[in-house]
């Protein structure tokens, strides 16, 4: 996966209603010279008018905001324009939210208590290929699909799985592990003691043999299938 390259900065949008977050974001933001804030709404409603004229290269919402929810800017953003990377921030790190946002179009989510992160920087990761999980967020949703994959459907026995086209390598297999864990490539790369670049190598090729496009689809179709399962790999 290569690195983007870009010569203007990313036009970034939030979506917030608390006054003192919003304020915070505002200010990550503008301290980064590779981003610009574009806008910045504490609603629903204004930010969907805005994206009706204008386009952004980041979307960072909440969910619960006080005229809807921030699962219908997901995906009226996502339709409208498909380039624009769309991550969560929200108190709420339940399963349920977090798998409805993946499925509306999220490539992260985080947890507004994570305070080691650095909203700036979560962005520009974005923006570089990068979709982040905060591990705690990460082994709820792992938990719930594994409880899932458990349970019978009712309208009959479940589905065959799937079989993977090649199988991952052992280094996949332990990539593709932290990636579940929402560690960030460059925390991959030192862990495996490997290189940046080889890192994003293994990642195409695991999003290639699992057909998917991004860290959280990667994460729920091996768990769907096993590969994350205590005691495989």
């Amino acid at each position: 996966m290569t690195m983007v390259e870009r010569s203007t900065p990313w036009r970034v949008v939030l979506i917030e209603d608390n006054v003192q977050t919003l304020s915070f974001f505002e200010a990550s933001v503008r301290q980064q010279s590779e981003l610009v804030l574009a806008a910045s709404f504490m609603a629903l409603q204004p930010a969907l008018a805005w994206f009706e004229h204008y386009t952004a290269d980041v979307l960072l919402t909440d969910l619960h905001l006080p005229d809807g929810h921030g699962l219908v800017a997901l995906q009226f953003v996502g339709a409208r324009h498909p380039h624009c990377d769309k991550l969560v921030i929200s108190m709420f790190g339940d399963e349920a939210n977090v798998v409805a946002s993946i499925e509306a179009g999220a490539v992260g989510y985080l947890q507004k208590d994570a305070s080691a992160q650095d909203i700036a920087q979560v962005l520009l990761d974005v923006k570089r290929g990068a979709s982040p999980i905060s591990p705690m967020v990460a082994r709820g949703v792992l938990s719930r699909l594994q409880q899932l994959q458990k349970t019978p459907s009712p309208a009959g026995p479940p589905l065959p799985q799937p079989k993977l086209q090649d199988g991952l390598s052992a280094r996949e297999h332990e990539v593709l592990k932290l990636l579940s864990r929402g560690y960030a490539y460059a925390e991959i790369g030192r862990l495996c003691e490997i290189s940046l670049h080889t890192v994003q190598g293994h990642i195409k090729s695991i999003y290639r043999k699992l057909a998917v496009c991004s860290r959280g689809e990667a994460v729920f179709e091996a768990s769907r299938i096993g590969l994350l399962d205590d005691g495989k790999g």
